[in-house]
């Protein structure tokens, strides 16, 4: 009865966090954004610094009609937006955040987990461009998956490189095995896993399939009112699972100073900072063309993954001499 209420506890929790922290990541990008843009509405909407700004577009997002195109595969097309945000959730019940149980579910093979579930979410924008019956909603989605297929493989080569200098897939295992002076030799791989999660989210400077601006989303072009919002959700959500990600691989997770009592703060605080780098690029980055972002994956990423982990292969051998 303890095990089940202790798992039930945990997953209640993991729930919590999936549903609070992205909606955070979106209010902390309406802040920064407004500071480096100058932007007037998410600095005063509600008086004191702009705190009602989430809740205007939650307000808005509800109010919206949900429209299906009449052409539309209807059945699809309403799905496409849960099958987008699931497996953040289930990625999220795997990341540890604290030492001592500090984790949803603990699995042996937690990094083959963690990416294979990443890999499901294009499934959401590919049904949804699809489903669409719009030529430029497909293009997107399209779009979408060529750019996964592209980053797919140097962030599992990155991955890859600390299961080596860690001798374990086990998310727990890793952080139990890390040691501080990884992180130097391993600056490579954190650079390649964080870039490729970016581009995976489709965020800027890798934003090309969604492209705002241009196509108008993108495989959401058809999308309104509380779908469209799901859509957002799942693009925050993701952020903090990639920052979450980031940080147990390559940042030392729950190590820092007094670590068996303020872990989880650890690791969330290294989350926030990278959530804020994710930010930051958006402002500060333009955004790529379709050519130059398959052009990074595969000659600059993929290289540079094969890198770390043949440095990672000559560092365990000297140790092991």
């Amino acid at each position: 009865m303890m095990d089940v209420l202790d798992v039930g506890l945990r997953l209640l929790a993991v729930l919590a966090a999936f549903l609070v922290l992205p909606l955070l990541v979106g209010q902390t990008e309406h802040k920064v954004m407004a500071h480096m843009q100058g932007r007037v509405g998410p600095m005063y909407a509600g008086g004191f610094h702009g705190w009602a700004q989430l809740v205007a577009d939650g307000v808005k997002f509800a109010q919206k009609e949900d429209v299906v195109p009449a052409g539309a595969d209807r059945r699809v097309f309403q799905l496409a937006p849960a099958v987008a945000l699931v497996p953040y959730l289930l990625v999220l019940v795997a990341i540890p955040f604290a030492p001592g149980g500090g984790v949803g579910q603990v699995i042996d093979a937690g990094i083959f987990f963690v990416l294979a579930v990443l890999g499901v979410g294009v499934l959401g924008s590919l049904m949804g461009g699809w489903a669409s019956a719009n030529k430029f909603s497909l293009l997107g989605g399209l779009r979408t998956g060529a750019q996964l297929l592209a980053y797919e493989l140097p962030m599992l080569l990155a991955a890859a490189s600390v299961a080596m200098a860690a001798g374990t897939v086990s998310l727990t295992g890793i952080l139990g095995a890390f040691e501080w002076w990884w992180v130097p030799w391993q600056i490579i791989g954190a650079v390649v896993f964080f870039t490729a999660g970016l581009a995976e989210l489709q965020r800027p400077p890798f934003d090309a399939p969604v492209a705002d601006s241009e196509i108008i989303f993108g495989a959401y072009t058809e999308y309104t009112g509380l779908r469209f919002a799901l859509f957002l959700l799942a693009e925050y959500a993701g952020i903090v699972v990639i920052c979450a990600l980031t940080t147990v691989l390559f940042l030392g997770g729950w190590h820092g100073p007094y670590a068996e009592d303020l872990g989880w703060v650890w690791t969330l605080l290294k989350t926030a900072v990278l959530a804020f780098v994710v930010v930051w690029l958006r402002v500060t980055h333009p955004r790529l063309r379709e050519d130059q972002i398959q052009r990074v994956a595969w000659t600059a990423l993929v290289p540079l993954a094969l890198l770390q982990i043949a440095l990672t292969g000559v560092v365990k051998v000297v140790l092991q001499s």
